[in-house]
């Protein structure tokens, strides 16, 4: 339905110039698609006729119901394959025999008689016809009597184009059957339509039998064989009123209704054919006069094939006449395309010893190159070791410095404090305070405790000042439930005293502890124990520390 509405679209704007090109380029690149396709469509009724065949198969021999089936696979056949229509046809008439049905088995005898003509055996077709009694026949085949008779006479003629005496006295007889098909048939049929369609084209009264055409065509499906048949007779028509822009757009609906109801007794694309021939469209015509030429084969009927004998000799030898001046062409550019490889092959050549000199020279560069690189390498890892070296010295400068001036300072203080502790004594002693003497160093224990707290604090003080950020960076070498927390009067505590002594350079544990006034076992346990809360591994923790700014 969609694909109907699309088309009915563009044939709508077709109407108009600026359109009109364009929706008939569409309308083939549709028909090309189509006909690549084609083995799908006839697939697909195959399948339905297998289906068909199988359904036949069940039933019993000698019904009803298998004439049906069995006229449903005619009808599929009809402009399918002739041969085998023709096989299905003699069943049922078999069939009706049979069955005692003398209608069916006369309707089955115009269906023959249709056929043949279609095939192009008239002769045949025409005893058929004149071997049953006319007053005889049911008034409900009367329609379809006169329709095989303007069939065998129009196909017929149709087929004498050379000798103009006869065709035009068959086309006589077609029109007279037509007169009394209008008679008997009813009004509101496709063939009747036809008919009036026909007969008002042959008057010139365009317009009325354009009414007829349209009726008949919004009573079609795209993509059906009936729909096939009244695009290809409005094609007929407009070319009659002399549209030319728009008769080729049906007569390509045709064609692609024809693909793809996968019928083989066809004109459409033949036609088609010699109208793009015409245009100079020739690979298109080509392609379509020999598909054209292989499905009336495939459908054995003689008018078909004597009528595409001419046009495809004729597209055929304008075809190959366009190849061999291609080839000509060809070979032109072939020798042509010869002379620029022998060309590049001496560029090449050239090429590949120029190429050969600069991959020497580039190896050698690469050589220097390479050499600059380990020297590079060599020098940034000495200018690496410089700046190292350069930032170790600052610090320690720093680290002197500072502690420079606290040990001047702390030398002044304690030898003031001597200084003044010797006139003390030395005036207890001038007045015989033995006593008092003995008592001050009995005290001299806590002197000593109040002394080494106060190295504490001047040690305390100066480190922090070096590296304010010391106790923060130590914890964050350690788990995060393991941290240090100082005391509020606290600036360092022992554990922090002794990793501070180990980042300013003293890491041997006696050391550490003559300095503290602990002993080596205390500092020896003090370091285990922060080690063993670090996050980082034990061996690398006092390196780290080392390594704090």
């Amino acid at each position: 339905m969609k694909k109907n509405c699309l088309l009915y679209f563009l044939l709508f704007f077709s109407c108009h110039p600026v359109f009109a090109g364009e929706s008939l380029d569409s309308l083939l690149n549709v028909l090309d698609e189509t006909i690549k396709n084609a083995d799908t469509y006839v697939q697909i009724k195959e399948n339905r006729l297998r289906e068909l065949k199988k359904e036949a198969g069940k039933t019993p021999l000698v019904s009803i119901e298998r004439y049906n089936l069995i006229n449903a696979i005619y009808s599929e056949y009809k402009a399918y394959s002739s041969d085998s229509a023709l096989h299905y046809l003699n069943e049922n008439r078999l069939l009706a025999r049979q069955l005692n049905d003398r209608e069916r088995e006369l309707k089955i005898q115009l269906e023959l008689s249709y056929l043949l003509s279609s095939i192009g055996m008239y002769m045949e077709a025409a005893d058929i016809l004149n071997s049953i009694d006319r007053p005889s026949l049911p008034q409900s085949l009367l329609g379809y009597y006169y329709t095989c008779y303007e069939h065998v006479y129009a196909e017929a003629g149709a087929a004498q184009p050379r000798y103009r005496m006869f065709s035009s006295h068959y086309f006589k007889l077609s029109r007279a059957y037509r007169d009394s098909m209008l008679v008997v048939l009813e009004p509101a049929s496709d063939t009747y339509l036809w008919l009036r369609e026909t007969q008002l084209k042959e008057a010139g009264k365009y317009n009325e039998a354009l009414e007829f055409s349209d009726r008949r065509l919004s009573e079609s499906s795209f993509g059906t064989p009936q729909y096939a048949l009244v695009a290809y007779q409005r094609f007929r028509l407009f070319e009659s009123m002399g549209k030319k822009d728009e008769h080729l757009y049906y007569l390509v609906l045709s064609a692609i209704s024809d693909v793809r109801s996968a019928i083989k007794e066809q004109s459409s694309l033949m036609v088609l054919a010699q109208e793009l021939h015409g245009k100079g469209d020739l690979k298109r015509a080509y392609a379509y006069i020999n598909f054209s030429w292989e499905i009336s084969q495939f459908y054995k009927t003689r008018l078909r094939s004597w009528m595409n004998i001419t046009p495809l000799s004729m597209i055929n030898g304008n075809y190959q006449d366009i190849i061999r001046k291609q080839n000509k062409e060809l070979l032109i550019y072939i020798v042509c395309v010869a002379l620029l490889a022998l060309l590049l092959i001496i560029a090449l050549i050239y090429i590949y010893r120029q190429m050969k000199a600069l991959s020497v020279a580039k190896k050698g560069l690469q050589e220097v190159n390479e050499r600059l690189f380990s020297l590079n390498e060599e020098l940034e890892e000495v200018n690496r070791h410089l700046r190292s070296t350069n930032l170790d010295l600052s610090e320690s400068n720093l680290i002197k410095e500072a502690y420079i001036a606290r040990f001047f300072k702390l030398c002044s203080v304690y030898v003031n404090r001597l200084q003044a502790y010797r006139k003390l004594v030395n005036k207890k002693l001038q007045r015989g305070q033995v006593a008092e003497l003995l008592k001050m160093t009995h005290l001299s224990n806590d002197i000593v405790t109040v002394e080494v707290q106060e190295l504490y604090a001047n040690f305390d003080s100066a480190f922090l000042h070096l590296f304010p950020n010391f106790v923060e960076s130590l914890n964050a070498l350690l788990l995060p439930e393991e941290q240090i927390v100082l005391k509020p009067d606290e600036l360092l505590n022992t554990e922090l005293r002794i990793f501070a002594l180990i980042r300013l350079g003293i890491k041997d544990s006696s050391q550490i502890a003559e300095l503290l006034h602990y002993s080596v076992n205390t500092i020896y346990n003090y370091r285990s124990r922060v080690k063993t809360k670090a996050r980082v591994s034990r061996e690398d923790f006092e390196d780290l520390v080392a390594k704090i700014r």
